[in-house]
């Protein structure tokens, strides 16, 4: 049996009948090399050669178009056997005695190669990509060892009495000799330098054969003794798995033209093992996506697509590095809208993708789902506008299928916003409004991504349904894009009167949020008339902080609220109100007061609902059961400069506002609280404040610097125990 050659490999591998790849020589020729390495010495011929046999590369037979999925899963996956042995990782360099042998058969050179007159030199050598080299090309290695002119690699034990271990590397003008190590109990490096030079061999013969392929069948059969082979190597390196992806890739660039239907699909049947652990590359993607595109409803795609979206949502940290990995993730969930249950199969890849717990174990798998979604949007839109202002394309446009994609990803958006513990996280990628003009004007998207805006909008933590406003101060957000009168408002301000009454029993309670809606009173005042309370509400806020300076609006406001029952029972209550906080506003009173440890809100609204505390002027809360919901009282306390808010639970929210209304405040204790830079940065406003303590609070450094920077009356901060200390 004669052993075929890299060369003969490559020059047959468009013939018919592709031979088999054997990688370890003929009994035969394995037998007339040993003799050439043995010593004439009779003790030398007795002693042991323990070799390791390489597997031989398994032929895959080819399928036809007719065959079904799961026999084409049978017949085309690669059958790997558990990986046996110790595993290695892969090594590319170390300091190695070298010995050459040559193969003449002279008497003369049989002495020379005797074991008493062996040469050993040290090397560095390098496992190159196609040889085997020496940082110092000189002696022994005075020319490269490469890869195609290796016969055979073996392990050669107990060749003498010092239990030496050796490689043998088996070429066609003698053998190389390899002393790995010289503990004989430790055989691991030896056998990494073997798998080693085994993989890198592997690999240069199978690029070599797959870039010379020209024929499908070929090309898919090298393919898969390729990956069996990184599948079943005891090598681990990250490596073992990234070379075949990338040769793949190359591959698939080159010769996509002549890759038929079935051949497709083989591949793609063939990569999955490689693809359970690492991403496809960008060319694997781009034939991924085509065959998304081409066949959509191929049960490849979910059978062996899915898993691959599913690791590289829950792994990926930047799209922009991979718009391919992007592209087909959006193709495969195009693919999945074809279905038969359409956009039900989608729901259904999103909540898995979420996982039964009440919160998704996944962190990048929201914000990948969020590009995708972004990103087809902004294409669909570009290749509508494209559409648009070319001729011959226009007529080509199909606008049904163009609001099918169009209602598919802003659907995933909605179901995306059913998740609770999404709701923050989406909210905020959404919050500049990251779509394009066209879609802010489009009735189909605006309509759509309403049910997004409902779920984040009525949602009850502040940090979430605040996202409905503007990104900063002076930017527009989803709040003013469904004002009623407004391009994206279709349903008479339903919506807009859900955001406003989630606003107004929680954060937009303010004066800064009151006054910006100075400019809104027209919508106000309409929801109003419709019988909107929240709306109703907002207006009786506004005249009680007294933030419409206009009083014939304000007469507007008052007329608006008696034009309804309901409004007339909330102007009623304001009145009254307003009755309540004159009395308690009245000179008089004490002017300093403390509440006994453990007091609560209610009993701090009970104190001052007793009198008059017009004159109070020192508050101490310290040590007390308070929390921010006692800042609607002490906002009643206009002579307020002391406040010492020691060990209670008062946080971010109530300090937000007490720096609107107490603009006298001097001294402010906030001593153990649970404050955090959210709140702390409010008290910027009180430019009065001359001793603060924020000891043992989650204040940052870089909060500490602005506010003193903006306080210039401030002469004692105490920031011990915080980041700024």
């Amino acid at each position: 049996m004669a052993t075929i050659g890299i060369a003969d490999v490559c020059e047959d591998s468009t013939a018919d009948d592709a031979p088999t790849i054997n990688i370890s020589n003929d009994d035969e020729h394995d037998e007339e090399e040993r003799d050439n390495v043995e010593d004439d010495d009779e003790e030398e011929e007795d002693e042991d050669c323990e070799i390791t046999p390489l597997e031989n590369r398994r032929i895959f037979e080819r399928n036809d178009s007719g065959t079904s999925f799961s026999s084409l899963i049978s017949q085309n996956s690669v059958n790997t056997k558990p990986i046996q042995g110790p595993r290695y990782k892969l090594i590319n360099e170390g300091d190695i005695p070298i010995c050459k042998l040559n193969h003449t058969r002279t008497i003369v050179s049989k002495i020379m190669n005797s074991r008493y007159l062996r040469r050993w030199e040290v090397h560095k050598i390098y496992l190159d990509k196609t040889e085997i080299c020496s940082a110092t090309p000189t002696g022994m290695m005075d020319s490269s060892v490469l890869y195609s002119s290796i016969e055979d690699v073996h392990i050669v034990s107990r060749w003498n009495a010092g239990q030496k271990f050796c490689i043998r590397i088996t070429i066609p003008d003698g053998s190389l000799l390899m002393q790995v190590c010289n503990n004989a109990h430790n055989s691991y490096l030896r056998d990494q330098w073997l798998h080693s030079i085994l993989w890198k061999r592997h690999m240069y013969k199978y690029e070599k054969i797959l870039k010379s392929a020209r024929r499908p069948e070929v090309l898919l059969k090298e393919i898969k003794n390729m990956i069996d082979v990184s599948l079943t190597t005891n090598i681990q390196d990250a490596s073992i798995y990234q070379f075949p992806l990338d040769l793949v890739s190359d591959l698939l660039q080159q010769n996509l033209d002549f890759i038929t239907r079935v051949a497709h699909e083989n591949i793609i049947v063939a990569l999955a093992p490689l693809l359970e652990n690492n991403h496809p590359t960008q060319e694997i993607c781009d034939f991924f996506s085509k065959h998304c595109k081409n066949s959509p409803r191929s049960s490849i795609v979910i059978e062996l697509f899915t898993p691959v979206v599913t690791r590289i949502l829950k792994h990926n940290t930047d799209f922009g590095k991979f718009p391919r990995m992007r592209g087909f993730v959006q193709e495969y969930i195009l693919a999945l809208n074809c279905q038969n249950d359409g956009f039900n199969v989608v729901q259904n890849f999103i909540r898995c993708m979420h996982g039964p717990a009440l919160v998704c174990p996944h962190p990048r798998v929201l914000p990948n789902l969020v590009a995708v979604c972004l990103a087809a949007v902004y294409s669909s839109f570009e290749d509508k506008k494209l559409a648009m202002q070319n001729n011959t394309l226009i007529q080509s446009f199909d606008q049904q299928e163009w609001e099918k994609r169009l209602r598919l990803y802003v659907g995933m958006l909605t179901t995306m916003s059913t998740f609770e513990d999404w709701r923050h996280i989406l909210g905020s990628l959404l919050q500049p409004i990251p779509f394009p003009n066209d879609a802010i004007v489009d009735e189909t998207f605006t309509s759509k991504m309403k049910d997004v805006m409902h779920n984040i909008a009525s949602d009850s933590h502040c940090d979430v349904h605040s996202t409905i406003l503007g990104i900063r101060e002076g930017k527009e957000g989803w709040f003013h894009l469904y004002i009623p009168g407004s391009i994206g408002c279709d349903d008479e301000g339903e919506l807009w009167g859900v955001m406003l009454k989630t606003l107004i029993h929680c954060c937009g309670r303010r004066k800064k949020f009151l006054q910006g809606l100075n400019k809104m009173l027209g919508p106000v005042m309409l929801l109003a008339l419709r019988e909107n309370e929240a709306a109703m509400e907002v207006l009786c806020a506004m005249l009680e902080m007294d933030v419409v300076e206009n009083n014939d609006m304000k007469m507007q406001i008052v007329t608006t609220l008696q034009s309804t029952s309901t409004g007339k029972r909330l102007y009623a209550q304001l009145c009254d109100r307003q009755i309540a906080l004159r009395e308690l506003q009245q000179k008089g009173g004490p002017k300093k007061l403390t509440l006994p440890s453990k007091s609560t809100d209610a009993d701090l609204a009970k104190m001052l609902s007793s009198g008059s505390f017009g004159n109070l002027e020192c508050l101490s809360l310290a040590f007390t059961h308070v929390t921010s919901a006692c800042a609607d009282d002490l906002i009643k306390l206009p002579s307020l400069r002391y406040l010492n808010l020691w060990s209670t639970q008062f946080g971010d929210n109530g300090l937000q506002l007490i720096s609107e209304y107490l603009q006298k405040l001097q001294v402010l204790n906030l001593c153990e609280t649970p404050v955090t830079d959210k709140g702390l940065v409010c008290l910027s406003s009180l430019k009065n404040l001359r001793k603060l303590n924020l000891n043992s609070t989650s204040l940052s450094a870089l909060t500490f610097e602005g506010l003193k920077e903006k306080l210039p009356a401030l002469q004692e901060c105490d920031v011990r125990y915080t980041d700024a200390w």
